[in-house]
């Protein structure tokens, strides 16, 4: 009897760290900015993907907090980037239905790129059919320290904090956790991306460069998260998952979640 999918056929939601725009110009004798541009691309056919796919959240990895360190000339690129993908495409994707949000530390960019930012944000905010979050000088250590002051502000004390109240600090407390974490571009690594949401996500890395990402590459993606059973530290509806007493693990479903 063939047995029946451990987890629900498509993700309420996916999280991509975008990775592999310089290489993929690079092959091609490009200069790096030509590869972000294909990337900006790359990312609309994902977001249709995705809402056709029935996929309620999708969240990618736009700027982090660490790629200030790249060269002047190319974060420039990038803003610069920014504004004419969202003046050049933002039109189509609140017309898809499409919800555009925005975390990071905002605070830290031009007012003409967070007011951009923002302004989009806003003129989406009745939409539902997809929510696509961007993260913009973003990191999981500043969101999780970001969301200590907050709580710590609101007078939350050391006794009433846990993992619930933390939470509804985080930047991304209107989203599920990922069910699912993308990485293109070959390398294995979280990068400091949605650290505290993808504690259970289900991991998926490939070689491929993100301007060659596509809704195949997606269904791919997806393909290889149905085939898992999430068990969330439990020992899954089999009981003979990594660490169910009984299965030669070590009796601690929690310790051997990772296996």
């Amino acid at each position: 009897m063939a047995k029946s999918p451990a987890v629900d056929p498509v993700p309420r939601h996916v999280a991509i760290v975008m990775d592999g725009n310089g290489r993929w110009a690079r092959k091609r004798f490009m200069p790096r900015g030509v590869g972000h541009k294909a990337g900006v691309d790359a990312l609309l056919k994902v977001v249709q993907a995705a809402a056709d796919r029935h996929i309620g959240f999708l969240t990618v990895f736009a700027f982090s907090s660490e790629n200030w360190k790249r060269p002047e000339e190319e974060v420039s690129g990038l803003m610069s980037l920014l504004l004419v993908a969202l003046s050049k495409h933002l039109l189509k994707l609140k017309a898809d239905g499409v919800r555009l949000r925005v975390v990071g530390d905002l605070a830290n960019v031009s007012e003409k790129v967070r007011n951009a930012l923002l302004e989009a944000q806003a003129s989406t905010v009745d939409n539902s059919r997809l929510i696509l979050t961007v993260a913009f000088n973003y990191g999981g250590r500043w969101d999780i320290v970001q969301a200590t002051r907050q709580a710590m502000r609101a007078g939350v004390s050391a006794d009433q904090m846990d993992e619930a109240t933390l939470s509804r600090y985080m930047a991304m407390n209107y989203a599920p956790d990922p069910d699912l974490f993308v990485r293109t571009g070959g390398e294995v690594r979280l990068s400091n991306f949605l650290l505290w949401q993808s504690a259970y996500a289900e991991l998926y890395f490939t070689d491929c460069l993100w301007p060659d990402f596509d809704a195949k590459e997606l269904d791919k993606a997806i393909a290889s998260y149905v085939q898992r059973e999430r068990r969330f530290g439990d020992v899954g509806a089999s009981g003979e998952g990594e660490g169910a007493i009984g299965s030669g693990g070590s009796g601690d479903g929690e310790a051997d979640a990772f296996a």
